[in-house]
């Protein structure tokens, strides 16, 4: 390949701004010679090994190692600078170079030196006899694969197991696996940092393990879990959170998962945990004030608007979410504040000025370091330096770059401050409201509350003195107490500014009661007040909705995105998460129930938010809840089955069929699933099979975990109901429905429909559906049975008050799902087109479009069945018992329903 001719213009160009290149192409000829033919290439790994391999004796290679591996730095560093500086390498090259040549110098060191070791006192062995092995951890910019050019390396050097060596050449030479790697350690940090006449090839930090530098060198597994689970700080959660074990030669898989595994439930909690913000805010904290006093307000890294605040940022969303969602258990800076953006956590637009601003802070991090090889993050105060680093960042002159450094700090400034800032800086102005409360003979609460517009202001100040007063309260740890204490005032006030304060104060206190035991709830809302005046909102609005965010307060992290809950849902994407996320999880069943059940409860919480925004039909609502419950039930139907222990065939020949409000997409928040189960598979075993998988998708659909439960089921709509057997083979549900149904059953029937599992045995079950819905009917017969159907409905479900019940009252919902099923079975044989499962509203305009009734009538009632539903609906989300109305109110819906009922049933 021949050489670019421009290799050695572009080097002199940038000698002059770097001392320690110039250096080292005047005293190292070799190094010079090599920067002019090959200065337009990158370095890769492969060269990286091949120039170890020509600069190391193998028969001498515990010798040659310091050497060799100082050459090697000297020759990565110059051609990387001299390309950095030429415009030739991005920051990605930079920093995956140094990181590769720190995993390589490490690897080629820990193998020579073990095997040096061993060759003495034999292999390190577990008391099983399973041999051992140093894992070297790589912390910080390391594990980040982010190393900059003149960086230390942060290591922590752990193994598996305790035992001790097998013996090696020398007599008495065993050591236990403590002291062998201890040992080892010892070496390997030597061969990296000892300055000798080729330098050094990296400063090594051991700070970062357990107990830092008064803490032993190595630690096995079981140290470092111990450690975790008693002494582990929260600064070290951030630390660890870019640990990575480094592949050395012939380093184990196994050992690196499990340390992995290890760590991680230390690193990133199961729940969403928003005290890290805390944590973070206050190490933060600790950083500005050493920067303070030492005067390094200018230090790119940790001063105002620095490096560490980016990281910070995309590290905190980490530690808050990282437990529950893998996809953020990453470790490159850039990579987090992308996928930040990508999930919505970050504004896009913040997410860019963060990733300019980091390259530029990493840019120019590495031309401070290019003067003379030193770890430095100060700006220089020379002058012929300032002009050096503005040309090297391709500015006319120092001060334009500081300009340019300016915004980019501020831009980090204002984007840590919005995600760090502390909302208790000022005491709340209502905190002697709440503080004074266990006072509340004196009146003033009651008082207070009087001026802010509360109607039964005694009853609030009473709720305040009780909580106060409490054991639950009094029993809280201080940390907890105080963000309780900051929260409470602003409820206040947040109710005080809905139409019906004493209601949402009441339901808002009894959430901040409900999650006073996790902090982590606390901290989201203190750390986000927006949060808490949309829990007010949402409180006053329904009280169904305040208990369901009490009984599932993990949604509270759903109020913080408002395109969330503006955005119509994307079902086929949201089942693809979830598929995915459930395959991560296995074989942890107790895992992937709570992950169905959160993913469900958020999904729900989503839609109640956008209902009682106004931006959704009650009949739009109940198809968007319907498809939902289908897809819980296909991705159920497919993990069980995946878990049976006894299956014949990698896809059941199964299906699910909805009936009911499922069936005819009517469901509501908390509707039932009224479902039966259908195969057809000739296996000998199939029925004893598909027996068992009917039960275990019951049960794993309504079964009560920490993160509740998915629906309730009913399945008695089985043939020959609860005395029937769980599943029916196609073949005998189709002759139960053509010769043993009863009416009753063929009514359920015309709103049942397929909705989960073979799409093979859904058809089937259509086209049986249609066959008997389409047989014909003595019509006064059908008349008779439906009539004395509604009788004893209505018989059952007496209403003895003077209010209208929606449902089950003469003239309500009930009436025309009757109506409507008695047209379909008593004409579908003449008219196909009844058969179509398309709803009560779209099932009477058919109807009245075949003449079946009148047209005017069936409008009416089209209309008061929305009516009603929408009514229910509103009772439902404020927790009415029954949905009963004043029966004034509805005279003219009430008239039509019945004047409908008797053209098509006569007076009954």
């Amino acid at each position: 390949m021949p050489v670019p001719t421009d290799n050695a213009a572009r080097l002199e160009s940038v000698l002059p701004l770097s001392r320690f290149l110039s250096h080292l192409v005047e005293s190292r000829p070799d190094i010079g010679a090599a920067l002019r033919e090959r200065l337009h290439l990158p370095w890769t790994e492969a060269e990286m090994r091949a120039f170890l391999a020509d600069n190391m004796d193998a028969g001498a290679a515990e010798a040659t190692l310091r050497p060799g591996l100082r050459r090697l730095r000297a020759a990565v560093l110059s051609r990387l600078a001299a390309r950095d500086l030429a415009g030739l390498a991005d920051l990605a090259e930079v920093t995956a170079t140094m990181t590769t040549l720190a995993e390589i110098a490490i690897g080629r060191a820990a193998a020579i030196l073990g095997a040096a070791l061993t060759a003495r006192h034999g292999t390190p062995r577990s008391a099983s006899g399973e041999a051992q092995e140093l894992i070297v951890i790589g912390m910080g910019k390391l594990g980040g694969g982010e190393l900059n050019v003149s960086s230390d390396i942060d290591l922590i050097f752990v193994y598996p197991e305790d035992g001790e060596t097998d013996g090696g050449s020398q007599p008495l030479s065993t050591l236990s696996n403590f002291e062998f790697f201890t040992r080892l350690g010892r070496q390997l940090i030597g061969a990296l940092a000892e300055i000798t006449g080729d330098g050094q090839v990296f400063r090594v930090d051991m700070r970062l393990r357990p107990n830092g530098e008064s803490g032993p060198l190595v630690a096995s597994f079981d140290m470092l879990e111990n450690y975790f689970v008693t002494q582990g700080r929260e600064w070290e959660r951030y630390a660890w959170i870019k640990a990575r074990p480094l592949r050395g030669e012939g380093g184990s898989i196994d050992a690196a998962t499990a340390l992995a595994t290890l760590a991680r439930p230390f690193v990133f909690r199961k729940y969403l945990d928003y005290g890290a913000i805390n944590a973070m805010r206050e190490l933060h904290a600790q950083i500005r004030r050493e920067v303070a006093r030492k005067d390094r307000a200018g230090d790119i890294k940790l001063g105002p608007g620095g490096i560490r605040e980016i990281e910070f940022i995309a590290q905190v969303f980490q530690l808050i979410r990282g437990g529950r969602d893998k996809a953020l258990q990453i470790r490159p800076t850039l990579a987090v504040l992308a996928l930040l953006a990508r999930q919505g956590l970050l504004e896009a637009a913040a997410a860019d000025e963060l990733a300019a601003a980091y390259r530029f802070l990493r840019n120019l991090e590495h031309r401070l370091q290019y003067l003379d090889d030193a770890q430095t993050h100060a700006l220089p105060a020379q002058d012929g330096d300032q002009a050096r680093i503005a040309r090297g960042m391709g500015f006319d002159d120092y001060a334009t770059l500081l300009e340019a450094l300016e915004r980019h700090r501020a831009n980090v400034s204002r984007h840590f401050e919005a995600v760090f800032a502390d909302p208790d800086r000022q005491s709340h102005g209502l905190a002697s409201v709440w503080q004074g409360s266990e006072n509340s003979g004196d009146g003033k609460t009651a008082q207070a509350l009087v001026d802010l517009g509360y109607d039964e202001a005694e009853a609030g100040a009473q709720r305040l003195a009780g909580i106060r007063a409490g054991s639950r309260y009094q029993q809280m740890p201080p940390g907890i107490r105080e963000r309780f204490d900051a929260l409470v005032p602003r409820l206040i006030e947040a109710a005080a500014e809905t139409p019906n304060p004493d209601a949402t104060l009441t339901r808002g206190l009894d959430l901040l009661e409900a999650i006073s035991r996790r902090a982590a709830y606390l901290a989201l809302l203190q750390q986000y007040p927006h949060a808490l005046r949309q829990v007010a909102r949402l409180a006053s609005a329904s009280s169904w909705a305040a208990d369901y965010l009490t009984r599932h307060p993990v949604l509270l992290d759903e109020l913080l995105d408002a395109r969330l809950r503006e955005a119509a849902p994307d079902w086929a994407a949201f089942r693809a998460e979830l598929a995915q996320a459930l395959d991560a999880h296995e074989p942890d069943t107790e895992q992937q129930m709570d992950l169905m059940r959160e993913a469900h409860h958020a999904q729900v919480f989503r839609l109640l938010t956008q209902d009682l925004a106004g931006l959704l039909s009650v009949e739009k609502l109940a198809d968007h809840l319907s498809e939902l419950a289908d897809i819980m039930l296909d991705l159920a139907l497919r993990l069980v089955w995946r878990k049976l222990p006894k299956r014949h065939r990698e896809t059941p020949r199964f299906a699910i069929v909805a009936y009911g409000k499922l069936g005819g997409k009517e469901l509501g928040y908390a509707s039932d699933l009224d479902i039966i189960f259908l195969f057809e598979d000739d296996h000998p075993d199939a029925p004893e099979i598909y027996a068992r998988l009917a039960q275990r998708i019951n049960t794993w659909i309504s079964s009560a975990t920490p993160a509740g439960i998915l629906f309730q089921t009913d399945l008695r709509l089985r043939p020959n109901g609860e005395s029937g057997l769980l599943v029916s083979a196609v073949d005998a549900f189709r002759q139960y429905q053509m010769t043993s149904a009863w009416v009753w059953e063929h009514q359920a029937l015309t709103r049942a429909r397929f909705c989960a599992g073979d799409a093979d045995i859904g058809r089937s079950f259509e086209a049986i559906r249609i066959e008997v819905l389409c047989q014909p009917r003595p019509l006064a017969e059908l008349r008779r049975e439906v009539i004395a159907m509604r009788g004893k409905m209505a018989e059952a479900r007496a209403n003895k008050s003077a209010l209208f019940d929606l449902k089950h009252d003469r003239g309500g919902l009930i009436d025309v799902e009757f109506i409507v099923q008695y047209l379909v079975l008593g004409h579908a044989h003449a008219h196909a087109e009844l058969t179509g499962n398309l709803g009560n509203l779209a099932l009477l305009r058919i109807a009245a479009g075949l003449g079946l009734i009148p047209a005017d009538l069936a409008e009416r009632v089209h209309d008061a069945y929305r009516a009603y539903r929408k009514l229910q609906h509103g009772l439902r989300l404020n927790g009415a018992r029954y949905a009963r109305v004043e029966r004034e109110t509805l005279t003219a819906e009430i008239g039509s329903v019945r004047a409908l009922w008797q053209t098509v049933f006569g007076n009954d």
